[in-house]
């Protein structure tokens, strides 16, 4: 008997350690890490064929607060580059990441664009109040956390892609010109896309939307709109910041509060019905980038011609 259970015992170690060596076998691709699941459409798109890209926060979960999995955490020990984008998670992993796998190339895909602070309905009063005054607004800044969301505007995702393709072509120079050419026809389709929120927004220039939470500020500062969260700097708000958000909405006509499954929606819920209006569901993290960005350009379309 002990012997049947040492040799069982002896098998199912074999099989964990067969299976956890192959998954950190290498393959000829490049092995990649991306934050979040649009960095992955980023990145396949220049790199084709040539790369296996793995995304770090899974489907449903949230970039504040996630934690890799153990798998994660083997896969990377072999991984060649990440593209990191700024997301609360990486603060608190980036470090570990790095001292698990020391000949890991990180690149920082904010290179080359100016950051904007995370929006909060204070910080929104203070802006309007000045008359837009965007310079001197900027000067007194209440807001001190960076807004990660860059994937949201296709012109900011226009320089992550140069960043993605400069990166690329430095560590795989014998495909550069593959890397070149992938840009170049991803350049392209995000200019497409660029003129189709202009056809969906344009109409609505200098509108106010509702949202719970400030995913969308670089979205609306490429297409002339602004954003009011509903959030205060990453908290439900208190009764008080709620009736002051309540009333602006009531004033200024907003009838859609927009969400996102990584958020409770309860906060916006109690807004929707005091201003009677809908709740509209938006997924800022979908994997097929055009795809989910035109939906989003239909959807804020129909949303503003009826406020």
């Amino acid at each position: 008997m002990k012997k049947f259970i040492t040799l069982t015992l002896t098998l199912l170690l074999a099989i964990v350690i067969s299976t956890c060596t192959k998954s950190i076998e290498k393959s000829d691709k490049l092995d990649i890490f991306v934050s979040v699941l649009p960095q992955k459409y980023f990145v396949e798109r220049i790199a084709g064929d040539n790369a296996n890209v793995q995304v770090m926060v899974l489907p449903g979960h949230n970039p504040a607060t996630y934690e890799p999995t153990p798998s994660q955490m083997k896969e990377i020990s072999v991984a060649d580059i990440y593209f990191r984008i700024g997301v609360p998670f990486e603060e608190t992993w980036m470090k570990k990441l790095i001292q698990l796998n020391q000949e890991l190339l990180v690149i920082d895909t904010r290179e080359g664009i100016s950051l904007r602070s995370m929006d909060s309905f204070i910080i929104l009063q203070e802006k309007m109040s000045s008359n837009n005054d965007k310079e001197s607004f900027q000067d007194r800044n209440l807001s001190h956390q960076l807004d990660p969301h860059i994937w949201l505007s296709p012109e900011l995702v226009k320089i992550q892609a140069q960043t993605i393709c400069t990166a690329l072509c430095g560590y795989d120079p014998a495909n550069s010109d593959y890397y070149r050419s992938n840009l170049q026809s991803f350049l392209a389709d995000l200019g497409a896309l660029q003129q189709y929120f202009y056809k969906h927004l344009l109409p609505h220039t200098q509108k106010k939307f509702l949202v719970f939470h400030p995913s969308w500020g670089y979205l609306a500062d490429e297409f002339g709109l602004m954003q009011i969260p509903i959030q205060v700097e990453g908290k439900t708000p208190t009764p008080k910041q709620l009736a002051e958000i309540i009333s602006f909405a009531q004033q200024e006509n907003i009838r859609a509060i927009f969400v996102q499954k990584q958020f409770g929606t309860s906060a916006a819920q109690t807004v929707s019905k005091t201003i009677g209006g809908k709740i509209v569901s938006i997924d800022p993290l979908a994997e097929n980038y055009l795809e989910n960005m035109r939906l989003i350009a239909d959807t804020f379309g129909e949303v503003l011609d009826e406020n």
